[in-house]
């Protein structure tokens, strides 16, 4: 860190925890689904709760921290253009978070991982496992759910989370502390840059929020009796 920068809390600890929970669920689905049989069981619980990360990440994407709100990454066009040039505005802080092709990937896993559970929450293999709300759609759909959820949802996943892999090894390679940020919450910056609150008012209010999302989600797969 030079004379020039500031150590600025960047990501708070609720985004943190929800970065490495997600990535840990996404894996252990992957696995459990490749293992089949008794695995099963954990694939279903893996799911369940990436849903949970899924309702609790959108909430947070409302009242968390500053840098961890859709708003600092809710870019246009140009400043996607500006980005690519490496030509900000005055005043523009296109790095500091979520870089404009970062949000893009955030949007797009997001998305898709909404899908896939969506999709899983209906599915049949008609084999052993069936999601806990099939019984709410038609066999049409079911079959439907389950073609995507085990083809083109499963792959285009996969394919996201290579890109995103390589996109911080690309970042680390050139110097940057994008990794360490993710694990520590601080970034090296300018003075100025403004933090994002993480204190024990927010860390409370995360997990109140977690935990109404888990119930939440209880209360769905509950459903399917």
């Amino acid at each position: 860190m030079t004379d020039a920068h500031a150590t600025v809390r960047i990501w708070d600890l609720p985004t943190r925890l929800f970065h490495w929970a997600l990535a840990a669920c996404v894996l252990g689905s992957v696995v459990s689904a490749k293992i089949g049989g008794a695995a099963m069981v954990w694939h279903l619980r893996c799911g369940y709760t990436v849903l949970a990360l899924l309702a609790f990440r959108l909430l947070w994407g409302l009242v968390g921290g500053r840098w961890s709100r859709f708003g600092s990454f809710l870019f246009g066009p140009r400043a996607l253009w500006r980005y690519l040039q490496r030509r900000p505005a005055d005043g523009e802080q296109l790095d500091v978070g979520h870089s404009p092709l970062g949000a893009l990937s955030v949007f797009a896993l997001l998305g898709l991982l909404a899908a896939q559970v969506a999709t899983g929450l209906v599915a049949d293999d008609e084999i052993a496992t069936v999601g806990p709300l099939n019984r709410y759609v038609d066999t049409a759909t079911g079959l439907a759910a389950t073609g995507w959820h085990k083809a083109w949802g499963q792959w285009l996943i996969l394919a996201m989370v290579g890109l995103h892999l390589a996109a911080v090894a690309w970042y680390v390679a050139r110097g940057s502390d994008i990794l360490a940020a993710m694990l520590g919450g601080d970034k090296s910056l300018p003075p100025g840059t403004p933090a994002s609150a993480d204190g024990a008012r927010q860390r409370w209010q995360a997990l109140m929020l977690a935990l109404a999302c888990a119930a939440v989600v209880t209360g769905v797969v509950s459903l399917g009796g």
